[in-house]
């Protein structure tokens, strides 16, 4: 799948599994990354309502604070994976945290400003650290054990993702949220240029707190012994590239537009959940009580990514990968054509098959690559930024209404199970390149 690790120190002993024992604390560390990097995603989600309120914007400036973040994926992917090459696994990693508290503490000094452009700039600063993280600590993970579990791992450690998702949202609302006038007033209320400044200064002690945590993860990681991925190989891995061409290989080229439709599908349900079951005809719920519903989506996931992980155990990836898909169909076609709390209660449980397919798909996408693994996974990550074309959905909610408008959701989960049954095969796989 990819290069080899080299450990640091010889004679481990296996696990179960043929996972040796001391990558068990390197994997453990790295769910700490992928915890962080869904608190942040999220916690910046909590910033929405806020700067609309503290900067009086419209509908589409606000819009572009998250089409930003997704932006950023699609820009630094491709460095992301050139800066790996360069500098290893385990720099890249400390250079990605570095980044994104230095972006955490640039929001701060737009708080202190205050200013929306300069707020916009420390988001795609933010985003481009994780882009980097997650072009180098996926397919780290996934090449940690044997091949046939590579998914399972991922799955593992994306749970720890889905768990920063859903503690996030209590941590602004507290932070943010509950220490803004915009935040506990009622809607509507207008607020004076005081209170908007004051707001403004809200976000400063939990970034401060993000940048602190980040610093110290760096700290950790730059200290630790983490297993080296073909370090001292990389001048013949670089010859090897120079010899195979990414194109070949169908489980890549079919996994990138996956990655991306997937993308639209999982945050055009997060964006338009709380005013869907809100509606009358759904569950007729207020906004706040909506808002309560959409840690159940996001709690499906992590639990999705748990199951995923222990079911491929046995069953391999792309099978269990075409069954969500089929599912995930299922409850949406049902979230579409019923009403009241079924259909609530259909496009909740979409979290649970949504779960398992972006990490599946990764690391569907980089198998057998070989010495191509650092530019496939850039080209994967990059494909995230299919994140930002949710306003498609958006267009159609308010062309053919809001419950029809998850008939694409549906046509991407069908696009999903293509890949499952017919594009994650691979055609051309690559020997590993051996250590020296």
């Amino acid at each position: 799948m990819a290069m080899p690790i080299q450990t640091k120190a010889t004679g481990d002993a296996p696990q179960a599994g043929g996972v040796p024992t001391n990558y068990r604390s390197a994997l453990t560390l790295l769910a700490s990354l992928f915890f962080m990097w869904g608190f942040i995603t999220v916690i910046n989600g909590t910033l929405l309502p806020h700067l609309r309120s503290v900067f009086e914007l419209s509908y589409f400036q606000a819009s572009l604070i998250e089409s930003v973040w997704f932006i950023a994926y699609f820009f630094a992917s491709i460095p992301s994976a050139k800066l790996i090459e360069r500098i290893g696994y385990q720099k890249a990693l400390v250079t990605g945290l570095g980044i994104m508290a230095a972006g955490a503490l640039g929001m701060v000094l737009a708080a202190s400003l205050p200013s929306y452009g300069v707020t916009l700039v420390m988001l795609f600063v933010i985003a481009s650290g994780i882009t980097l993280l997650q072009v180098a600590a996926n397919p780290y993970v996934a090449v940690v054990g044997p091949p046939e579990t590579a998914s399972s791992r991922l799955n593992l450690v994306q749970a720890l993702n889905s768990a920063g998702t859903m503690l996030a949202p209590l941590f602004g609302a507290y932070l943010i949220l509950g220490r803004s006038k915009g935040g506990t007033a009622e809607a509507g209320t207008v607020l004076t240029q005081a209170e908007r400044l004051a707001d403004a200064q809200s976000v400063v002690l939990p970034y401060v707190l993000v940048a602190i945590v980040l610093v110290v993860l760096a700290v950790i990681i730059a200290r630790f012994p983490l297993p080296a991925m073909g370090a001292s190989t990389s001048r013949h891995a670089k010859e090897e590239r120079k010899k195979h061409s990414l194109w070949k290989h169908r489980n890549l080229v079919f996994g990138i537009p996956a990655i991306f439709i997937y993308l639209i599908a999982e945050i055009g349900v997060g964006n338009l959940f709380v005013n869907f079951i809100s509606q009358p005809q759904i569950a007729n719920l207020t906004t706040e009580q909506a808002g309560r519903y959409l840690a159940l989506l996001w709690g499906g996931m992590m639990v999705g990514r748990f199951l995923g992980s222990a079911i491929m155990q046995k069953i391999p990836a792309e099978t269990v990968l075409a069954a969500f898909s089929i599912g995930a169909f299922v409850v949406m076609l049902i979230t579409v054509f019923t009403t009241g709390h079924v259909a609530m209660w259909a496009l909740i449980s979409v979290g649970l098959f949504h779960s398992i397919m972006f990490p599946t798909i990764f690391t569907l996408g980089i198998k057998g690559l070989g010495p191509l693994t650092e530019e496939g996974s850039g080209l994967l990550i990059m494909a995230i930024a299919g994140g930002a074309l949710v306003f498609v959905q958006g267009k159609l909610a308010d062309t053919y209404g809001l419950q029809a408008s998850f008939l694409l959701t549906a046509a991407c989960e069908l696009y999903i199970l293509f890949y499952a049954l017919w594009g994650s095969r691979t055609t051309h796989a690559l020997p590993d390149v051996q250590a020296a």
